[in-house]
């Protein structure tokens, strides 16, 4: 048998098992819990990269329902703008209010399906949705930075309570396995959030700044000094959570403080 034959053979036996296997146990939204079949890599349209970035985790109906964001936006906190004439720009508030942080970027709107999925993972505790999620923050990156363009990526930290509660800290759960694969420093230790905050999601955006405040410190402010770092988290709402750790980041010397996050409210 020739080498040829040999790959040709191998090829056609690993495509008969993944057709099996998917007859056999079909892919599962882990939204909607609706069944599907995932087309083989050769299949796919790299006009759906969504797609490629979420199969088999999310189904095509699912999937519609999450809104990318694109130009026009806000060139430092990354707000779409309602217009979708004209150049990215600074927004009314950035040109107000002093960010510590040089830009924020995020894949998605925060609303439909993306929403759904951010709170399964965070809150039902459905961490099986860090792998689809975790590419869409991946693919993210790529897009804005890449692997040369910063220095150390840190997750924003839960209280020591919350992190119990809950298990894990879902924002290291999206880069924490593609940064060491990529090889680029992930130090979820770094940043330590000092007290407990009431959660954000029922305050004001000025109660949202108070309730922030001081609420974060560094564990060894001499590593920072110097540092292109990539703050993350999972979603950006009015901002107060990244420019409360940019500020802390900031003052120990890092060389600019990035933000990247999943979902950006609107």
């Amino acid at each position: 048998m020739t080498k040829e034959k040999g790959k040709s053979l191998l090829a056609f036996f690993q495509g008969f098992c993944s057709d099996l296997v998917g007859a056999v146990f079909p892919p599962k939204c882990l939204i909607c819990g609706a069944f599907g079949r995932l087309k083989p890599v050769e299949e796919r349209s790299d006009a759906d990269p969504l797609a490629c970035l979420t199969d088999p985790y999310l189904c095509a109906s699912c999937r519609s329902n999450i809104a990318g964001i694109v130009s026009p936006f806000c060139s430092t906190c990354g707000l779409p703008f309602v217009s979708r004439e004209g150049e990215d720009r600074i927004c009314s508030e950035c040109l107000v209010e002093r960010k510590y942080f040089r830009r924020a970027r995020a894949f998605g709107v925060y609303e439909g399906s993306l929403m759904e999925a951010i709170h399964r993972f965070k809150y039902t505790k459905q961490t099986s949705l860090s792998r689809p999620l975790s590419a869409l923050a991946k693919e993210t990156f790529c897009q804005f930075w890449g692997p040369q363009a910063v220095d150390l990526l840190i997750p924003v930290p839960l209280h020591i309570k919350r992190l119990r509660e809950r298990g894990f800290n879902q924002a290291y759960l999206l880069i924490g396995r593609w940064a060491k694969l990529e090889k680029i420093p992930c130090d979820p230790f770094a940043l330590l959030r000092t007290r407990w905050t009431e959660p954000q999601t029922s305050l004001s955006r000025k109660e949202r700044k108070k309730n922030m405040k001081h609420a974060f410190a560094l564990r060894h402010s001499e590593k920072i000094g110097g540092q292109k770092i990539l703050l993350v988290d999972d979603v950006y709402t009015t901002g107060s959570t990244a420019n409360e750790c940019a500020r802390v980041l900031m003052e120990a010397g890092a060389e600019f403080v990035d933000v990247l996050t999943l979902a950006r409210a609107v």
